[in-house]
């Protein structure tokens, strides 16, 4: 398989665009043209229209598509199951939510191993947005996050919530909170629609950030008022750090476990999604 000629239609089909496929994938254009046409000659079908409107695909180029996922899906795993070959029986490339890593990861990774002891695990802490990415192309087997993106590939699942609670170092109630020292967090979309409709005076402030341990960070620092993951806001309360906001509403945010729609059912999969869903319950 010429893995590079799937790896440039793919993108080619996100972007529409032969020059910029070209910077993305860090090759010439005409490197680009050669390999679509390698791809169309393999078919003996045409792909891609190209006109002064841009680049389209063809009713071939469609039907292509989701073959062609599959087939970088399969190549990204048949690579790693002969990189990772050794001592275990297999390899999982895990990844899990920036906040979630914070507090979930030792623990999961240590029950995980001692459940599965004959596969190697590697684990990344990321974006939802990456990640979703990742699994599409098979670069991931399974990750935990915020935010799913309903891909024809991949399958959610509700494993549970996270609450975040508002802490101040300046205010105790929320009339007393001045936005230009209020922190924003944006840690989903869905977690920022929530925000906006309980605090909607407070959801255009001057500094946000996405990641918990970055807003505690803001907030020790600069002072001021922030959302922060429940175990995070108790801690700063029980160090005299910060006091709770009582009148702000606690936001909860659901946790999804994602994987390929193939593996869904794998018992592997489901042992450490169990894991994972078993350690938020007990938060």
């Amino acid at each position: 398989m010429q893995i590079d000629l799937i790896e440039t239609f793919l993108d080619l089909m996100e972007t529409r665009s032969f020059n910029r496929t070209a910077e993305r994938l860090n090759v010439t254009q005409s490197t680009v043209s050669h390999r679509v046409k390698a791809l169309e000659a393999q078919f003996n079908r045409k792909l891609f229209t190209r006109n002064k409107g841009g680049t389209a695909p063809t009713a071939s180029g469609l039907r292509f598509l989701d073959h062609a996922k599959a087939l970088q899906y399969q190549w990204n795993e048949a690579t790693r199951a002969v990189e990772n070959a050794g001592a275990y029986e297999r390899s999982m490339r895990l990844g899990i939510q920036h906040d979630l890593a914070e507090i979930f990861a030792g623990r999961w990774l240590s029950a995980v191993r001692a459940e599965l002891p004959g596969t190697s695990i590697y684990v990344e802490a990321d974006y939802s947005n990456q990640m979703n990415r990742d699994l599409a192309a098979g670069d991931l087997d399974l990750a935990v996050l915020y935010t799913p993106h309903y891909l024809p590939d991949l399958y959610y699942e509700r494993i549970g919530e996270m609450t975040y609670n508002l802490v101040s170092n300046v205010a105790c109630t929320v009339g007393a909170l001045r936005p230009e020292t209020y922190i924003q967090a944006i840690y989903s979309p869905a977690f920022d629609r929530a925000h906006r409709l309980a605090l909607p005076h407070l959801s255009a402030a001057p500094l946000a950030s996405g990641q918990n341990i970055a807003i505690r960070e803001l907030l020790m620092t600069l002072g001021g008022a922030a959302y922060l993951m429940k175990s995070s806001a108790a801690r700063l309360i029980k160090e005299g750090a910060a006091f709770p906001v009582e009148d702000a509403p606690p936001i909860q945010q659901t946790v999804y476990a994602a994987t390929s729609i193939r593996t869904r059912h794998a018992p592997q999969h489901r042992r450490i999604i169990g894991i994972l869903q078993d350690l938020i319950a007990s938060a």
